[in-house]
Order: C-alpha cells, then structure tokens, then sequence
C-alpha cells in the first residue's frame, strides 16, 4: 500500500492524529465509530481494510480530539474535523460516517455543506432511543467499574451476528485485553458525546447526495433508525438483514457498496 501516512494536524481544541492513505485525487473522509483506543500506530491495518478505495481516493481518517470533557459533544467533534479539513486543504469530499462517525458526519453536512460532495451514514441515529441509551450507559457503568470483561463482552455481544460470535466467542478473554481503553475518562466522555445527537430536526438542512445503511438486527442504535434518517431524507437506502450494528465489518459487500455510491 502506497502513500500511507501518519501526521498531526492543529486545530483549536489540540492537535488530533490523522492516517491518509490512497493515490487518487479525490478525497474521502472516513469517521469511524466509538473507539476503545486511539489510531497512532495503526495506518497499516486500515489501509489495508480500506484498499479498495486507495486507487480512486486520496483518503483521510481523523482520530477525535486528546482532551474529551464530559460536556463534549458529537456536533463539536464534527466541528473539529471541519477545521481540519480546512486546515488541509480538503474541500468536496465523500464522507463515510460509521455510528458515532455517522453521528457527526451529518452535522458535518449540516453546518458545513462545502466540505461534503457525497455522504455514506452507516449504522448511526439521528435522536436517542431507548436501547442506544441503555446500551451507552452500560458501557460507561461497566468502564466506571474498571470491568472491562463484561464491557469488551457486551460490545462484542451487541455488535455482531450470532454466527460471527460462535466463531470469535473463545476469543474474548484476549480481546478484553486489546480492547481495554488506553485512555479510561476519554472512552466514558466519548461514549456520552454519543447521546448528544439530537440532528434529526436539521437533517433537512443536508443537501448531497446520500446513502444510509443499516443492520435489520442493530442492538446499539436500534433498528428503526436507519429508516428514520432514510425517511427524513428522502434518499437512498440499503439494510443488511440479519447483520446488526457490525455490518460495516461483516456485509462482504459493503466497502464494495459504499465506493460504487462514491463514483456514481
């Protein structure tokens, strides 16, 4: 994989790691979701998960902000990728918002429409519900606790399909230990800024191009609300039955998916 490069870039709130990756000249800004650990040291990884857009693409994964406060919410963190982008010159880009990236892709594409040509929400909300905050809540419960078992777990649980945990399952002890938060205050806060997203009233406000996806099973955002954003927006949709909030990872063709929608 060519081009990979791992850099800082400053904006207001610090400097916030980014990964870019790919020989094309467009651009393409991807928003990963709620994330126990940071992205230094893990530009090879993702270029590779990612290869598929490295030849169309100049692509560009920002990591979310050093200091996170309980106070911190999802439209300021899309605040902050805004200034980035500005600061690197990044205009006209198709955006890959994934959960918590979904959630601030659309106030990406809220309060700054230059930024975003084309808009891929993939597994996100647009308002709370009631299973996206019990869920989020048992997180930040199991992370007070230090009981990184039953939250690696429990992610684990309400993330992928029955058929990929009985493959995985045995692994989980080994996962609590990679997964266990590098940063304990930052996850909690993170987790929070999750239910800050309160889009669903503006999203008439986005005016690209977009493509939601969704889980039929999704056990972390609940399986209305892709249909909702979908519904709001008038705009083209696709819902993998019998995948829940991991069908980013498990739908084989959904890389394939979101690069045709792309270059469309």
């Amino acid at each position: 994989m060519s081009g990979i490069k791992e850099g800082k870039i400053r904006i207001s709130s610090g400097e916030i790691d980014y990964i870019a990756f790919g020989r094309g000249e467009r651009p393409l800004v991807m928003l990963q979701g709620l994330n126990t650990g940071m992205f230094r040291g893990t530009s090879i990884p993702l270029a590779f998960s990612y290869r598929i857009f490295a030849k169309d693409f100049r692509v560009y994964l920002f990591d979310r902000r050093p200091v996170v406060t309980e106070k911190t919410t999802v439209r300021e963190l899309a605040q902050d990728v805004a200034e980035a982008m500005d600061n690197m010159g990044i205009k006209n880009a198709s955006v890959l918002g994934v959960s918590q990236g979904g959630m601030i892709a659309q106030y990406l594409a809220i309060d700054r429409p230059d930024l975003v040509e084309k808009l891929v929400l993939a597994v996100t909300l647009s308002r709370n519900n009631d299973t996206v905050t019990s869920v989020i809540n048992n997180w930040i419960s199991f992370t007070e606790k230090d009981d990184y078992k039953a939250l690696v777990s429990d992610m684990a649980e309400k993330m992928y399909s029955e058929k990929y945990m009985k493959m995985y399952r045995p692994m989980l002890p080994l996962l609590t230990l990679l997964q266990k938060p590098k940063d304990k205050e930052r996850f909690i806060n993170l987790a929070r800024a999750c239910l800050t997203c309160t889009s669903y009233d503006e999203l008439d406000k986005i005016t690209c191009k977009t493509l939601v996806i969704g889980g039929g099973e999704d056990k972390i955002v609940g399986k209305e609300a892709a249909e909702e954003i979908r519904r709001k927006l008038n705009c083209e949709a696709h819902i993998y039955e019998g995948l829940g909030h991991a069908a980013y990872e498990e739908a084989k063709d959904f890389n394939e998916r979101v690069l045709r929608f792309f270059l469309d």
